[in-house]
């Protein structure tokens, strides 16, 4: 009787913490097709303009200069928050699957020294890293924009991308390797078609991984992003000072979509076993 008790409260805890998490998250979608211009929160009636007015497309609600102005602002966010995704993912991947590489493959002195340099920019938080990140770019002469962005996601991401490649190369068997030279192949030929395949995974898990912190990240990008280097997690903070424009809802729930897809993605190429 107990247990059986036990079995439906814990049921129900997770149905209520299902909820929780989730139910938020169900109202920005139904209220992505409100055509309350004025108060979102408040049912006018069902419309898909938001979504159009995303597109460029001609809508009924979303006709006047302010909300076309809003609109080009804010894909103008959405398309530097994706090209600095794109750029910090790729040279993150890069950076970190060649320093997994190296300290997987050889042991010095230093090596625990420099893992735990390499985990440092996980542990601390973001409102640190970002005033560090501030500070040296102020010293250095850095003009804040996109490149510092760029510079300071990397920073940080580099490490998740480490430690998701280290993963697959400590469960990976060094025999092939050893087979390769054995046959004469040399050390990039050896990785280029024995390592890089096995390990390409995690790899390209690490990457997508990457694209979605930095898609999204704000507390670091708030404190190295320029006046003209806005992403859309700036632009939506700033819009929560003058009032949040129903556009947001519709590009929230597509942004929703899309991470979930990368994410899915990830996981399954993180799982794939070589």
């Amino acid at each position: 009787m107990f247990r059986h008790l036990g079995r439906r409260s814990l049921g129900a805890y997770g149905i209520l913490f299902l909820l929780f998490l989730y139910l938020p998250i169900a109202l920005i979608a139904v209220f992505s097709f409100n055509s309350n211009v004025v108060n979102m929160m408040s049912w006018s009636g069902f419309t898909f303009d938001w979504y159009r007015s995303l597109f460029g497309l001609e809508t009924n609600l979303a006709a006047s200069s302010n909300y076309v102005e809003t609109t080009d602002q804010l894909l103008s966010a959405v398309k530097n928050s994706l090209a600095i995704a794109l750029v910090t993912s790729a040279i993150s991947t890069t950076i970190g699957t060649v320093t997994a590489l190296a300290l997987q493959r050889y042991d010095f002195r230093a090596r625990r020294f420099y893992q735990m340099l390499i985990f440092m920019p996980m542990i601390m938080p973001d409102i640190v890293l970002g005033i560090a990140l501030l500070i040296f770019f102020v010293g250095a002469g850095f003009q804040l924009g996109l490149m510092t962005i760029i510079i300071g996601h990397c920073v940080f991401l580099s490490s998740y991308v480490f430690i998701i490649v280290s993963a697959r190369l400590a469960g990976m068997d060094q025999v092939l390797e050893e087979a390769s030279a054995d046959l004469g192949a040399n050390p990039w030929v050896t990785f280029r078609r024995v390592t890089l395949p096995q390990i390409m995974p995690g790899v390209a898990g690490g990457a997508l991984l990457a694209f979605i912190i930095s898609l999204d990240d704000l507390v670091i990008t708030f404190f190295i992003a320029g006046v003209e280097a806005t992403t859309l997690p700036l632009f939506i903070y700033a819009m929560l000072r003058r009032g949040i424009k129903p556009q947001i809802n519709a590009l929230a729930v597509m942004l929703l979509l899309f991470s979930f897809a990368i994410a899915a993605l990830g996981l399954y190429l993180r799982s794939r076993r070589p």
